[in-house]
């Protein structure tokens, strides 16, 4: 692994901003970025950088004693290098050290590869929420896992 991973910053906006765009059909606004970095009581975002450049990032939202994913998404030139585990690695040792055990998110069904990723990471489908996606009416998996933190005990979070 060649990248480091660190809390996300409104430096970052324009990289997250970039990702979205080029990732998702319904991508977020600036406005939702920042409310969500701004949020850290709840939220914790993390970026993967390479010679300082955001390769990807995770956004998780905490919810009593449930981690929920909230985004994800890696540069298309940097998929498949293991960016999105190694920011879900961290993702896990963090919610173990909060005493959290289980993690939900929602995924396009036609988003098989994110389902692929998730299955990975133990998440198995619980239900369907019909017409999630707002502009394409796609529906959305509902998926849950207990967490398991790497075996390798995965990266750490850099200062």
């Amino acid at each position: 692994m060649d990248w480091t991973i660190r809390l996300a910053e409104r430096r970052d906006m324009p990289a997250l901003l970039e990702i979205e765009e080029s990732q998702f059909p319904e991508p977020w606004s600036r406005g939702m970025l920042l409310d969500e970095l701004g949020n850290v009581q709840t939220r914790r975002y993390t970026v993967a950088v390479e010679a300082g450049r955001v390769l990807g990032y995770l956004g998780v939202m905490f919810v009593l004693d449930e981690l929920h994913v909230n985004t994800i998404g890696v540069r298309r030139e940097d998929e498949g290098r293991g960016v999105a585990s190694s920011l879900l690695d961290e993702a896990w040792l963090d919610a173990a050290a909060r005493g959290i055990a289980r993690a939900t998110l929602e995924v396009a069904v036609s988003n098989v590869r994110a389902q692929a990723l998730y299955a990975r990471y133990g998440f198995a489908p619980v239900g369907v929420r019909k017409n999630y996606y707002e502009k394409s009416h796609e529906d959305a998996l509902v998926l849950w896992a207990d967490l398991v933190v790497p075996s390798e005990h995965g990266p750490t979070l850099e200062p």
